[in-house]
């Protein structure tokens, strides 16, 4: 039961991450940065894209994913529409990845060691979901004060 709970919030989020992607009333603003605002909404964008398709499509759902964790922060530019399909191709990835995963695999170890010990697939994707709300959080903040 708590699998499809999880992928109903995990595909809620990411419906929403695509909603604020779209939401920037100029494509270039979703890459400024101004003052303490350090990271911009594109480059979140691309972090949490790799973060999940690491995470949990190529780890728990076995697709092939390579992770460049430096573009995801050091990208700049790569356009909207490019942003929005990533953010689709996510929403399937996870949401295959999830439903394959046998619920009973909740409480056992996932197969990677993230901070330093063993955890289990559950902690780790309540994790995932508290990561992911907590940069799409920002995300909004960001449109809202620089999408001028």
């Amino acid at each position: 039961m708590v699998l499809k709970e999880l992928i109903r919030l995990f595909e809620r989020d990411i419906e929403r991450l695509k909603a604020e992607i779209n939401a920037y009333s100029k494509e270039e603003n979703l890459w400024k940065v101004e003052h303490n605002i350090t990271n911009s909404a594109g480059n979140l964008c691309l972090h949490l894209v790799g973060n999940m398709s690491n995470f949990v499509g190529k780890e728990i759902g076995g697709f092939d994913y390579t992770r460049d964790r430096e573009f995801e922060f050091a990208g700049k530019n790569v356009p909207r529409a490019d942003l929005v399909a990533m953010v689709e191709k996510l929403q399937n990835v996870v949401t295959a990845s999830l439903e394959g995963l046998d619920e009973g695999m909740l409480e056992k170890d996932y197969p990677l060691e993230v901070f330093g010990g063993k955890m289990s697939h559950n902690f780790f994707l309540i994790h995932l979901f508290g990561h992911f709300s907590y940069h799409l959080g920002q995300i909004n903040y960001h449109r809202r004060l620089l999408d001028k």
